[in-house]
Formats: structure tokens, C-alpha cells, sequence
């Protein structure tokens, strides 16, 4: 039985619970018993490993002793020791271990939640996982990814709008020309679970990792920060399954509450890949973190001059952001003046329609940069549909296989690209022309004729962008009026 599967068998069982109301709780209940199913797991290996392993977990507590057999306790009295006993004993770790592996634990526990009311159930559920889970075999391990997409989709069903899935075609490419080296820290400061930073650990992994030693530094350089209780719960349990044996770097808060001032230069990172949350909205008083001229609550925004801020000179960054940040204006364009005059901003891919469907049809683009030297010229390249497609779709997504003409055209950083050369696909704006367009980056491909779409999404941008012209227009003639009234009393 595949994992997808058996994670739909799952929430047929819960269904019938009377104490789980809807899919956002369904997707909280299976979350912390696949963390201890995983975890669980994982002890086994460190085991084996190391003689002298000792869990953080007390002995009751460990999945093992009180989950693993078909045959153990049910009904009234699994309910009982759950809420009695498992979940205050975990919330409360650190009075039975000091270990970081203890705080989280602790830390997945503090916001978790047993919704379910039927013991009977509840066995029914865990013998479920206990048989049809095994993050041991390294290809349930890549299946994570597929599984949480599925849990996704259903929180996107039950109204819970807002989270993204990366798809792992995306993820891959973006790391893999960001290049991470081994010793060079690596953060997502909105990392939601954990899909870049996997993705990173698997290319240091590949291209760097020699010896022990390198594995240690491999597992000191990684860094993410996630708002939300689910996805930073899902982080921690991605990073355990793919070898980080105390996920302790990353962290259950919010990086853009924080004053951006109050990020000194030991906490700068060489590399940033992220897909920061957009077309969200943060609490009232989060801009007021930031320096004027950037103050908005536009969630991609905010987190796009922290990442900015965050890498160290000569750091290199690759992040997602939507087409309306390219053409957006206002405190969009002191942004990307800053982003363009402070940085690199060598390289921008735009992807066409549906990549990140269902959960939006949203264009997107991938920005990669390079903080430390102003801009001279963009690069943009056109991600083209395969051929015979007018979108991408569950049983035809995007492909790792797709960005191969990217990767060959790519170039290396170290020449400034010099062995770039425009194509169909491909072609380079100057900074002067950007800052003529008032830093507008949404430069269509010249090697393209006109073409009209009846796409909604993007005729409701250009509308906006009319609109928002009309408006300038109308503030313009306001202030022309006002001068010759000024002038003729």
C-alpha cells in the first residue's frame, strides 16, 4: 500500500471520530503520531549506531513501548494514558532531560493536540501507520514530500488558504544554481516544512560530503524559521527523517516580528532560498519593524528586504515571488531599487501559468541574486510549457527534467556569465533601462510578438496596472490644477 494511501485510509477513520471536526484538525492529529511514528524510526537507526545512544523521550513515551503493538492498549484506556500521560509528559520534557533533542520534542508538542475522542479509533489509526509507514526505506523518505502535498490540498479544500507547496522540481533547480557549498550557512526564514532546506542537505550531501567531519558541518549550516504550528512541525519531522539528528535550528516563530535592525552581522548567512508567503497580509504594527521607506503588510515584501538584510556580503539568494512584485509600484519600487542598487540581480526566471496549482494559478518568478555589487543588467529567461502542453495538471506537473536548458545556458557566477547569449527563451535589460521604467521588472520577451490572452488572472493584472496609472495620472493633474489655482490668487 503506498504512503498516500494509507494516509488516506487514515482520515477515513478519523471521519468517523466525532471529536475531529474537519480536515485542518484530521491533518493535526496524524501529524504528531507520524512525528513519533518517524522519530521512533529514527531511534532505532541512532541505535545501532551508537552504543551509547540514550532517547530524550521517557520509556513509556517512546512509540515503541506503547503504539507499536497491534495488540496493546485500546479503547478508554489509550485515550486515558494520551491525555493523561503522553502529551504532559512531552509538553513538560525538559523536567525529565536537558538534551536539545528534548526541547523538539518539546517545542513540536507545545501548540499539538489529541482532538480524538475514541480510543478504539485511535488504535485503529496508529496500527494503520505502524504497518503502512516506514521512513526507514530512503524512498518512503522522498514520498514525504508527495505526502504533505496530499495534506495540503486537503487543508486548501477545508478553507485554510495561504500555505504553498514548493513543487520539488522548483526547490531542486533553485538550490542547485544557488550552489551551497559545505561550510556556508543556509536559511529559509520562512521555511514552512522544510522543503529547500531538505533539498540543500541533499546537494551538500552529493557534491561535498566526504567524511564524518563534513557531515557535522553539514548539519551546523542549516537554518529555518516557520510561523505556523503544522508546517513547523512538519519541518522538524522532514529535517529528522533526511539525517539531521537534532533539528534544533529550526525554529516555531515568526522572522518579521523581530526589529530589522536587531539581526547583527553574526547572524548574516552565505546562501537564502525561500518561497516567502505571498499575497498574504501580516498583524498591524509588523511594518513598523522596518525602516520607512518599506513599511507595507504585503507578507512577500517584507520578507524579500529581510533576506536582503540577512545575507552576508557576497551571499547568494534565490526566491520565489509573483508577478505583481516585478510590475508593482510604490513602496514595491524603493524594493527593487533597493534590491537592484545593493545587489546583483543577475538572473530572473519566469515560469509560466499553473506551476504551482491547485493552490493558486498565480505567475511566478525566480529571482536570483547576489548581495554586494549594484546591478548592471538583467538576465531573463522564459521557462517554456513541454511541448504538446497548455498547463500543467496532477497527472502532468512540472519536472526536474524541464530546467535542463536553464542549467545549460546557466553560466558561472565567477565570469559574471559571460557565456550567456540571448535566444528565444533568453535576453538582458540594462539597469539604466530598468530605472527608466521607474524599476519595473516585468520585461516581456522581445523575441516574442505580441499576443493577445484571454487568461483571467492576467487580465485582471493589467487592468490593475491601468488602473494604477490612471490613478498616478489623476494625482498628477491634481497637483498641476492646484499650483495654477495657487498661482492665479
Amino acid at each position: 500500500m503506498s504512503i498516500s494511501t494509507t494516509i488516506k485510509s487514515i482520515q477515513d477513520i478519523m471521519r468517523k471520530d466525532v471529536g475531529v471536526d474537519g480536515d485542518a484538525q484530521r491533518i493535526g492529529q496524524l501529524v504528531w503520531m507520524l512525528f513519533l511514528k518517524i522519530f521512533d524510526d529514527r531511534e532505532m537507526e541512532w541505535e545501532l549506531l551508537d552504543d551509547d545512544y540514550r532517547s530524550p523521550l521517557p520509556a513509556s513515551c517512546r512509540w515503541r513501548n506503547w503504539a507499536a503493538d497491534p495488540e496493546g492498549i485500546t479503547g478508554e484506556a489509550l485515550k486515558d494514558f494520551i491525555d493523561n500521560h503522553l502529551f504532559p509528559e512531552l509538553q513538560n520534557l525538559h523536567t525529565y532531560s536537558t538534551s536539545p533533542a528534548a526541547f523538539v520534542v518539546r517545542g513540536v508538542f507545545e501548540d499539538a493536540y489529541n482532538y480524538m475522542k475514541s480510543g478504539q479509533l485511535i488504535r485503529q489509526v496508529i496500527n494503520r501507520l505502524q504497518d503502512g509507514v516506514d521512513f526507514n526505506r530512503a524512498q518512503e523518505r522522498h514520498a514525504f514530500g508527495d505526502m504533505y502535498e496530499q495534506l495540503l490540498r486537503d487543508l486548501q479544500g477545508a478553507g485554510n488558504a495561504g500555505e504553498f507547496y514548493t513543487p520539488r522540481p522548483v526547490t531542486e533547480f533553485m538550490v542547485r544554481m544557488v550552489d551551497p557549498r559545505l561550510d556556508e550557512k543556509v536559511m529559509d526564514p520562512a521555511c514552512g516544512t522544510g522543503g529547500f532546506l531538505t533539498c540543500t542537505i541533499e546537494h551538500k550531501r552529493k557534491h561535498y560530503v566526504k567524511t564524518a567531519e563534513d557531515e557535522r558541518a553539514l548539519q551546523a549550516s542549516l537554518f529555518g524559521v516557520e510561523k505556523k504550528p503544522l508546517p513547523h512541525l512538519l519541518a522538524t519531522t522532514n529535517m529528522i527523517l533526511h539525517g539531521i539528528e537534532v533539528p534544533s535550528q529550526i525554529r516555531h516563530d515568526n522572522t518579521l516580528a523581530r526589529p530589522l535592525t536587531s539581526w547583527g552581522p553574526k547572524e548574516r548567512v552565505d546562501c537564502i532560498v525561500a518561497n516567502p508567503p505571498f499575497g498574504g497580509m501580516e498583524e498591524d504594527g509588523i511594518e513598523g519593524n522596518f525602516p520607512s521607506a518599506f513599511r507595507t503588510r504585503e507578507t512577500a515584501d517584507l520578507f524579500l528586504v529581510l533576506i536582503m538584510h540577512l545575507l552576508k556580503d557576497g551571499g547568494r539568494a534565490a526566491v520565489v515571488l509573483p508577478d505583481g512584485f516585478l510590475f508593482g509600484e510604490g513602496i514595491k519600487s524603493r524594493i527593487k531599487e533597493k534590491l537592484l542598487t545593493e545587489c546583483n540581480l543577475h538572473t530572473v526566471v519566469r515560469l509560466p501559468n499553473g506551476v504551482f496549482n491547485p493552490y493558486t494559478g498565480i505567475k511566478t518568478n525566480l529571482l536570483f541574486f547576489t548581495k554586494g555589487t549594484p546591478t548592471r543588467h538583467v538576465w531573463f529567461y522564459e521557462h517554456p510549457y513541454p511541448a504538446g502542453y497548455k498547463n500543467y495538471s496532477k497527472t502532468r506537473p512540472l519536472r526536474i527534467e524541464e530546467f535542463a536548458a536553464e542549467q545549460a545556458w546557466w553560466g558561472s557566477a565567477a565570469d559574471g556569465f559571460a557565456s550567456r547569449v540571448e535566444n528565444e527563451l533568453a535576453w538582458k535589460v540594462s539597469v539604466e533601462e530598468l530605472q527608466a521604467r521607474n524599476w519595473n521588472l516585468d520585461c516581456k520577451n522581445p523575441h516574442v510578438g505580441e499576443q493577445e490572452s484571454h487568461d483571467p488572472d492576467e487580465l485582471l493584472r493589467d487592468y490593475a496596472k491601468v488602473q494604477g496609472e490612471i490613478a498616478e495620472l489623476r494625482e498628477q493633474l491634481k497637483a498641476v490644477l492646484a499650483e495654477a489655482l495657487e498661482r492665479d490668487a
